[in-house]
């Protein structure tokens, strides 16, 4: 069971009905942690900004938006049943609105959640990536993305990525609740990427963990290809991580965008949940 996790917001935004990972992943974790969910469908609106867009075109976008709209509905719906036939008590919400308006609001729910769910989205201008940054710097809580693929809840094994920032720092006691329920947690600490000489090393972490009963092991690593996030990945494959925890943006946003960086670089590629705190 995975204690002192009770509240539980997964978000997902949708122009089609694909499934969302983040949804079955995050009813798992509900039905383990004895959590309750809220689901938010966030559905984009649609704007003409130009006066003098024909009547048309003015009603072809309210249709539109009528479609976005049914079809958020139809896909929380469906969420909501789900969750009940897996005996999993839940809640729904459908925010139809400009972006601004629906990033807002989406960040202010997750203030009141103990963690919040997010599909993975690889495109770093996509709107479910706008939304998921969104949460994530302005939420005051845990994210946790969710690739595609990844349906299944399963906490085995952790890798928690280290590189003694506020954030990582930030991280690893947001993920206590999964680090607890792990059979074996893996502190990694990749050197060569920055310098790390006077800070606090995996290994002085390492005690920390156990005083809180976690079964936990360090792994200093060199940096691979000057990519410290394919140094991640590889070792979280090769740990056979069920989940990786990680302080989000040491730098800033515009330099992590424009020139890459660690989190941009696991929020594209990583292939299991990513647990992140700002």
């Amino acid at each position: 069971m995975i204690e002192n996790l009770k509240s539980i917001l997964i978000g997902f935004s949708r122009a089609d009905k694909t499934p969302s990972s983040a949804i079955r992943y995050g009813l798992g974790l509900a039905r383990q942690a004895e959590a309750h969910v809220s689901i938010c469908a966030l559905s984009p609106e649609m704007a003409v900004t130009h006066a003098f867009i024909s009547e048309v075109a003015t009603r072809l976008v309210e249709e539109k938006n009528q479609r976005l709209k049914e079809l958020a509905r139809e896909l929380a719906e469906q969420s909501r049943q789900d969750a009940l036939a897996q005996g999993v008590p839940c809640t729904t919400e459908v925010i139809h609105d400009n972006y601004a308006v629906l990033a807002s609001r989406f960040a202010k729910r997750t203030r009141i959640h103990d963690l919040t769910l997010f599909d993975a989205d690889p495109d770093a201008m996509s709107l479910g990536r706008g939304l998921l940054e969104e949460a994530m710097f302005n939420g005051g809580r845990p994210v946790l993305t969710v690739p595609a693929g990844c349906d299944t809840f399963k906490i085995e094994n952790v890798m928690v990525a280290w590189d003694v920032s506020a954030k990582a720092a930030r991280a690893v006691n947001d993920a206590l609740p999964f680090l607890k329920a792990a059979k074996q947690v893996e502190i990694v600490w990749v050197s060569g990427e920055k310098d790390l000489s006077r800070s606090v090393s995996g290994a002085d972490l390492a005690p920390h963990l156990a005083r809180h009963g976690i079964n936990c092991s360090v792994k200093e690593l060199p940096v691979q290809n000057g990519d410290a996030g394919e140094t991640l990945r590889s070792q979280a494959g090769l740990f056979r991580a069920d989940m990786t925890v990680m302080g989000a943006f040491v730098h800033s946003r515009l330099r992590q965008l424009v020139l890459g960086g660690v989190t941009q670089s696991m929020l594209k590629h990583s292939k299991v949940p990513l647990l992140l705190s700002f």
